[in-house]
């Protein structure tokens, strides 16, 4: 990843937004006129995890985590308060205010529009958002703030290590609250297909391919090679998804409205407090940035898998979760613009890097 802003923002990161909606159309398009393509889809699963979903989720994830060097892990205490604000920010904040704010907007500010009962399963999807952090299109958005690569990957790293053992607490017991009944298998099971599955066969590639080639060739030329098929992945999926939710996308429209109210509410909040914390902590704009996109992203494909392996692929969950993605991309490029925006507010980098 480069450090100029540009290098690794290909024709279709650029554009995501677009690509974003004219796949959700296409989606919702085959959902209605073309049914018998998702039913057929959705006829392969185990253990209520759709194998389609897995296999698309592994294309999304895989490549990013190849770029996640563990080894970075080791020079955590040279400058951790950067990390410091992730982490709290993470998973002392952003689950909870996630769960206040929806649940604010959905039972009472929204009340005349949508049912209880439907209210509680757009909760669930958007707890399941708030319960994972970005692990995948935060190096996006750290490229476009000219953020500090290095320190990215740490951040990144240190995520998905607290991933494996504070999702699963984390979902079970906002779940509960809520009084949505979540078996531990299903959700040890997503856990284990969509983070530590492709976080090992990153972290194997990765060794591999360095030990046989060097490091270079692994960053300058194996990495390249994948640059498109995290996008693909995510193109495909969002297809997919809006083609087994096209019937509960036009019968509610309006939905999709309401519960992005409170999604973006989220999204500007979280950024703000990690932001503002790296300011108060006077940490250089190339760490502060990526901290409060980090925080303020979701690592959606995970959400996603997870509330189809839960509720189905046709439930109010995965619909909330779906609409993560469409919320998150544009409202993640208007962050990028203000962080850039107000590079000046920050002090220049100094001995800060990793």
């Amino acid at each position: 990843m480069g450090n100029d802003g540009k290098e690794g923002i290909g024709f279709f990161q650029k554009y995501l937004t677009i690509w974003v909606v004219l796949c959700m159309v296409a989606g919702v398009l085959i959902g209605k006129y073309m049914p018998e393509i998702p039913a057929f889809l959705n006829q392969f699963e185990y253990a209520k995890v759709s194998i389609p979903t897995a296999i698309l989720i592994w294309v999304m994830i895989y490549p990013m985590m190849m770029k996640v060097d563990f080894q970075s892990i080791k020079n955590v205490g040279k400058n951790p308060k950067g990390l410091y604000v992730t982490w709290v920010v993470n998973w002392l904040i952003k689950p909870f205010t996630m769960y206040a704010i929806v649940s604010f907007f959905l039972y009472t500010v929204f009340s005349n529009f949508i049912t209880p009962d439907l209210a509680k399963g757009y909760l669930a999807g958007a707890v399941l958002l708030g319960a994972a952090p970005c692990t995948a299109m935060v190096f996006v958005w750290s490229t476009l703030t000219n953020g500090n690569p290095a320190y990215t990957v740490v951040q990144v790293a240190t995520n998905d290590l607290i991933i494996l053992v504070a999702f699963i607490p984390i979902v079970k017991f906002l779940l509960g609250i809520s009084e949505v009944s979540v078996p531990w298998d299903t959700l040890v099971l997503s856990v284990i297909l969509f983070v530590v599955i492709p976080l090992t066969g990153g972290i194997l590639t990765r060794t591999i391919i360095t030990k046989k080639k060097g490091l270079e060739y692994f960053e300058k030329q194996f990495l390249p090679k994948f640059d498109g098929v995290t996008i693909a992945g995510l193109l495909l999926m969002l297809i997919f998804l809006f083609a087994t939710q096209a019937e509960a996308l036009l019968n509610n429209p309006l939905h999709i409205l309401l519960i992005s109210v409170p999604l973006t509410i989220q999204t500007f909040l979280i950024f703000s407090i990690a932001y503002f914390a790296c300011k108060l902590l006077k940490l250089p704009h190339d760490i502060s940035a990526p901290a409060g996109m980090i925080g303020a992203s979701n690592f959606f494909e995970l959400a996603v898998a997870v509330a189809i392996a839960l509720f189905g692929t046709s439930s109010p969950a995965s619909l909330a979760t779906t609409v993560g993605v469409l919320t998150e991309v544009p409202v993640m490029l208007l962050l990028v613009k203000i962080a850039n925006s107000t590079k000046h507010w920050f002090s220049k980098p100094e001995e800060n890097k990793i």
